[in-house]
């Protein structure tokens, strides 16, 4: 996310595929523990674990990392992915609660921070395919 090989990318800025690895682990935490994001973990499959593994690939690659969601399963094609899962403010709404919240219990600077939150938002913004109520 960086277009001057200069300065560290978000991925290195983050620690790399272990801090990418923890930050997807508590938001699939947290999606499965906290009551208000019921609409959202009712998208899910009962078992996260393949849930964690596409959205770790993608984070990797996303914030500068190896590309390994394009290795391992093709071009990401977000939108045209959740394409049949009924997606509206509330439920992009719910899964920035947890990516938030996530964000928040690591170990990041602010301006890190909120760089990835204000990205991951433009992308969650991208997945609704529902006209707002």
């Amino acid at each position: 996310m960086t277009d001057r090989p200069d300065l560290p990318t978000m991925y290195e800025r983050l620690g790399g595929e272990p801090a990418v690895r923890a930050l997807v682990d508590r938001f699939y935490d947290l999606m499965d523990t906290l009551p208000e994001v019921a609409v959202l973990r009712a998208m899910h499959p009962d078992d996260l674990a393949s849930s964690r593994d596409k959205l770790h690939w993608f984070l990797v690659g996303y914030t500068g990392g190896p590309p390994l969601y394009h290795q391992k399963i093709g071009h990401p094609m977000l939108r045209a992915r959740h394409m049949p899962f009924a997606i509206d403010d509330a439920a992009r709404d719910q899964w920035m609660l947890c990516m938030d919240r996530a964000l928040a219990e690591t170990a990041l600077d602010d301006e890190l921070r909120g760089l990835l939150s204000r990205a991951l938002r433009r992308v969650a913004d991208h997945m609704r395919n529902q006209a707002p109520a």
